[in-house]
This record gives structure tokens, C-alpha cells and sequence, in this order.
């Protein structure tokens, strides 16, 4: 498996297949590269290749004309799935996007430290874990840093590039080769729970939260005001509704363990949903439903 020519890595690994990863390899594909995307989860891999088609079908829609894998190839034939990550030896630059839990991100950087080429670049899509603590797992940690894509990734013309202390000057030139291959731009902030982006945007998304319980307003109401009052083009419950309750609830653990901030404990009505299998668009259903044919309401 080789990549076009011009392309500054050669294949490249994604480990998750869930929205994020997928959203990632579209990403990597639509640009020529070859790509091992692995997952051990049967239902998410089952279902990835589908995903991945019917993004790359979305793209072309939104973008006639735009440039990508040659004209013989299919960028989906670019992919190879697996749920092994041996299979993911040679590759020479890996995106982790993985669940945002400490345990598995350490697990799954323990065990490509000991797979990958000792030149191969360790990143991580983490929403907030500190970088420093992954590459405290692996014997290469100034090869390891984040690179914190947005939802939806192949939408998001910036990405997140965070560097940890130990990650080295090649290591970020080469993070940043490879979005702008991509046609992103990386933003290289420092290391700390949370980054800058959720950081701010958690504490955000929990206030509205707590303000819907509290019952000042409800959520089209909440999102309303920060549409038409201060221009953002969506949403702060919305924002969290397309990125993923779930995923919502474990950025604020992990923000609420790595400083002892109160403030990242979870809003009980957050909690509630994601229990009651509200987890957003992914979902059908969270602070505003996104089932077809159901008017669109607000929890209470």
C-alpha cells in the first residue's frame, strides 16, 4: 500500500472507528493517502465503510470539482479496516481517536510504542487529557503530541495542534505537513487539560445545561440567544448535541479529575440524557430530537 506521490507520510493509521475516526480517515482519504483504520468494536467497524462512503458522497455533493484521490481510484479503496492493532506496524504517522477515557488512551499508546517503527508520530484526537500524560506511557515522547479535530472533521478547516513539553520541533513540523496536506491549518497551543478549546467550551455547555434544569429557558431558547444575540452560527446545547453527550459527560470527568475544578462536574440533566440514551444526532435524540418526522422539542 503506498501513498501518491508528494504526500509527506506515508500510510497512516487511525485507531477508532466511531464518528471522529471515520471523520478522520475521510479526511486523509479525500487527500489520496492510504489509511489502516483499526477498531475491536465489531459494530463500529461493521458499520464504518458505509459511513465513510456516504461522507465521501456528502463531499462531493458539497464540493464539485474538488481534487483528491486520483481519478482511478476510489478514495474508499484507500482504506484498509482491521481490528488488529498489529496491523498498524508500518504505518508512519497514527491519529488515536479513541473514547475520551484515560485508562484506554494509555492502553492503546502503551501498545503502538511497542508496535510502531521508532520514527512513527504518536497523535492524539483527545478532547482534553493532558498530552504530556499519554506520552508518559511510551518511550518516544517527543514524538507524541495532539492534533484535536473538530466535529464534523472533514467541515473543520482548523485543527487543534497541542504539544506536550517533550514533543520535539520535527515532530510538530510533521503534525502540520500532514493537515496541510489535508488542506487544515493547524492552531499549536500548550499543553493542559482540556487545551483551550474545551477548556472554555465544557464550562459552557455545562452552564447552559444547569439554565435548562433551572428552567430559565429551555434549549432552543438558550441556543436562540447565542445565535441572535452574540452571532455564533450555532449553538452552545446544539454544539453539544453534534458532538455528542456521551462524549460531553466524559470530557467534563476528565477536565473535573485533572484539575479539581468543581465547576467540570456534570449537570445533573446532562447525566440524565446520556442515561436515557439521549446522546445527541448520533442518537436521534439529546437537547433538541433529530428523529425524522418528530417536532423538534427541548427536555425538561
Amino acid at each position: 500500500m503506498t501513498n501518491t506521490a508528494g504526500h509527506t507520510e506515508g500510510v497512516v493509521g487511525v485507531v477508532g472507528a466511531g464518528v471522529m475516526g471515520v471523520g478522520v480517515t475521510q479526511c486523509l482519504v479525500a487527500a489520496g493517502y492510504t489509511v489502516v483504520t483499526v477498531d475491536v468494536d465489531p459494530a463500529a467497524l461493521a458499520g464504518a465503510p458505509r459511513r465513510l462512503r456516504d461522507g465521501l458522497r456528502l463531499h462531493r455533493l458539497l464540493n464539485p470539482g474538488a481534487g483528491g484521490a486520483p481519478p482511478t481510484e476510489s478514495p474508499s479503496s484507500l482504506v484498509r479496516w482491521s481490528d488488529r492493532l498489529p496491523d498498524l506496524a508500518d504505518v508512519s504517522f497514527v491519529v488515536e481517536c479513541t473514547r475520551e477515557h484515560v485508562a484506554v488512551k494509555e492502553g492503546v499508546f502503551r501498545e503502538l510504542d511497542a508496535l510502531c517503527s521508532p520514527r512513527t508520530v504518536l497523535a492524539s484526537c483527545t478532547s482534553a487529557i493532558p498530552v504530556a500524560r499519554l506520552a508518559a506511557v511510551t518511550g518516544r515522547a517527543d514524538r507524541v503530541l495532539g492534533m484535536h479535530f473538530m466535529n464534523p472533521a472533514p467541515l473543520k478547516e482548523t485543527v487543534e495542534v497541542v504539544t506536550a513539553p517533550a514533543t520535539s520541533a520535527a515532530t510538530l513540523d510533521r503534525a502540520l505537513a500532514l493537515l496541510a496536506g489535508l488542506g487544515k491549518r493547524g492552531i499549536v497551543v500548550s499543553d493542559a487539560p482540556g487545551f483551550v478549546s474545551n477548556r472554555i467550551l465544557m464550562l459552557t455547555i455545562n452552564e447552559a445545561a444547569t439554565v435548562v434544569e433551572a428552567g430559565t429557558a429551555d434549549a432552543a431558547q438558550v441556543d436562540d440567544v447565542f445565535q441572535s444575540c452574540f452571532g455564533h452560527p450555532m449553538g452552545p446545547l446544539a454544539t453539544a448535541d453534534l458532538i455528542g453527550l456521551d462524549t460531553v459527560l466524559d470530557t467534563l470527568d476528565v477536565l473535573r479529575q485533572h484539575t479539581g475544578d468543581s465547576r467540570f462536574q456534570p449537570c445533573p440533566l446532562l447525566a440524565r440524557l446520556v442515561t436515557e440514551g439521549r446522546t445527541g444526532r448520533k442518537g436521534g435524540a439529546g437537547f433538541h430530537e433529530y428523529r425524522p418526522s418528530t417536532t423538534r422539542r427541548s427536555p425538561s
